[in-house]
C-alpha cells in the first residue's frame, strides 16, 4: 500500500513541477518586457551660443554649440527646443545631423524674449525594440532678433548702383550742355529716311505698328517716341502715314505723337486724327485687320516697333508679299528670329530702347544711354579682372562677392 502511495505522489511531482516551472517563465518573460529597455544616452551639447542673424530683417536667431563627445559614436541627431520663458513649456521647432552644430530659426517675432536648449539624441533602429536615449543641455537665454538698417554682405550693389548713377547724371549734364555724345549708328534707324523716301516716290503709304501692348509697357514708349520722327519726316515729305494700334491709350498717346511732329514742320493742317486709329484690342483680330489693309493698300513701307508675340511673323509675311520694305525692333527674345527673317532690318533687344535716344537726341534719353553704356563696360570690366584673380588665387576676391 505503501509503494502504491508513493508512486502516485512521485506521478503527481512529475506532472506539476514542469507546469510551475513554465508557470514562472512566462511571468519573467512578461515582466522583462514590461520594463523598457534603452539605449546608452550621449553626452550633452556645451556651450550653447544663440546670436541675432546678422544683416538680416529682424526675424531669425542663429543657434551655435558644440557636439556631444559622443557625436560620432552615440548621437544620431539634435533637436532644437524653444520656449518664450526659461520655466514654460519647450517646443521641438528643428532638428539636425549628427556632426552638425549650427541651426537657423526663422519666421520670429521681432522684440520676443526667445530661449533655447539642445537635445542629443541617440535612437536605436526601429527593429531593435529599443527606445531612444536622449541628453538635455542647459537653457540659453533670452535673445531677441533685432532687425539691421542695412545688409552689409551687399554693400557692393549700393557701390555699383551709385557709381552707375553718378554716370548717368554726368553724361546727362554733359548733352545738356551742348557736347556731341557719340552713338552708335543703328542701320534700321539710318533707313528711315530711305525707306520713307521710297514711300513717297510711289505715292504709296507708310504703315507703322506700335506692338500690341498698352503704354504701361516700355517697349510701347519706345515705339511712340520712335513714331514722333517717322511722323515728322512722313509730314516734310508729304507721305500718307497710317497708325492701327490695338489699345485705346495708345491711340490718345500716338496720337497726339503724330500731331506734334506734323506741327514742327510747319503743316499742322495736314494732320487728320484718322492716321491713327482703333482697331481691336483681340491680338489675332488685330494681326487680321492689319493684314487686310496691306493686302488692300500695298503700303511701300512698314514699321513693327514695340511688344509683339504670336502674330509676329503673320504681320511680318504679309507686308514681305506685298513688297514692302519693313523695319521691325522688338524686345521679344522669342520673336526677333521671325522678324529678322522676314524684315529687311531689325533692331534686336537695346537697340529698339536706343532708337528713341538716337532720334530724338533729347539730353535724358541720351545721357541715360551713354551712362547706361560706361556702366555696362564697367561690369565687364569687373567680370574680366575678377576672373583673372579668382584663377590667380587672390584670397580678397571673396571680399567682392554678393551674397
Amino acid at each position: 500500500m505503501n509503494k502504491i502511495i508513493c508512486a502516485i505522489a512521485f506521478v503527481l511531482l512529475a506532472i506539476y513541477i514542469p507546469v510551475f516551472a513554465q508557470s514562472d517563465l512566462s511571468t519573467t518573460a512578461i515582466d522583462s518586457q514590461s520594463v523598457p529597455v534603452t539605449v546608452q544616452p550621449p553626452a550633452p551639447a556645451t556651450n550653447i551660443a544663440v546670436i541675432d542673424t546678422p544683416d538680416d530683417n529682424g526675424r531669425s536667431l542663429e543657434i551655435r554649440w558644440d557636439m556631444s563627445p559622443d557625436d560620432q559614436a552615440l548621437v544620431t541627431k539634435y533637436q532644437i527646443l524653444r520656449s518664450t520663458s526659461a520655466t514654460g513649456k519647450f517646443e521641438v521647432i528643428g532638428s539636425t545631423t549628427k556632426g552638425q552644430h549650427v541651426f537657423t530659426n526663422n519666421e520670429l517675432e521681432r522684440g520676443t524674449d526667445y530661449f533655447y536648449k539642445i537635445v542629443s539624441l541617440n535612437e536605436p533602429g526601429l527593429e531593435s525594440g529599443l527606445q531612444p536615449a536622449t541628453s538635455e543641455s542647459s537653457v540659453v537665454g533670452p535673445v531677441k532678433p533685432v532687425a539691421q538698417w542695412f545688409n552689409m554682405r551687399r554693400i557692393w550693389i549700393l557701390i555699383w548702383t551709385l557709381v552707375v548713377c553718378a554716370a548717368i547724371l554726368f553724361y546727362i549734364s554733359q548733352a545738356k550742355s551742348g557736347k556731341a555724345l557719340y552713338v552708335r549708328k543703328i542701320a534700321g534707324i539710318d533707313a528711315v529716311d530711305e525707306a520713307i523716301g521710297r514711300a513717297t516716290e510711289m505715292g504709296r503709304k507708310v504703315f507703322y505698328v506700335p506692338g500690341i501692348q498698352d503704354m504701361d509697357d516700355v517697349q510701347t514708349i519706345a515705339a511712340v517716341i520712335i513714331l514722333g520722327r517717322v511722323a515728322r519726316i512722313a509730314a516734310e515729305n508729304d507721305t500718307m502715314l497710317e497708325v492701327p494700334v490695338c489699345k485705346s491709350l495708345v491711340m490718345v498717346t500716338a496720337r497726339e505723337a503724330v500731331r506734334e511732329a506734323y506741327s514742327q514742320v510747319g503743316r499742322p493742317d495736314a494732320f487728320h486724327e484718322d492716321m491713327v486709329h482703333y482697331v481691336t484690342d483681340d491680338q489675332f483680330g488685330y494681326a487680321a485687320a492689319i493684314d487686310g489693309m496691306v493686302v488692300r493698300d500695298k503700303p511701300a513701307t512698314m514699321f513693327y516697333m514695340g511688344a509683339f508675340f504670336a502674330e509676329s511673323l503673320i504681320l511680318a509675311e504679309t507686308g514681305n508679299a506685298a513688297g514692302a520694305i519693313q523695319i521691325a525692333g522688338t524686345g521679344q527674345p522669342s520673336q526677333l528670329p521671325f522678324f529678322v527673317a522676314s524684315c529687311d532690318y531689325t533692331l534686336i533687344g537695346e537697340e529698339l530702347f536706343a532708337a528713341s535716344a538716337y532720334l530724338a537726341r533729347e539730353p535724358k534719353l541720351l545721357g541715360s544711354l551713354k551712362g547706361q553704356d560706361f556702366a555696362k563696360g564697367l561690369f565687364l570690366l569687373a567680370i574680366v579682372i575678377g576672373i583673372i584673380l579668382e584663377l590667380l588665387k587672390v584670397p580678397f576676391v571673396e571680399i567682392l562677392q554678393v551674397s
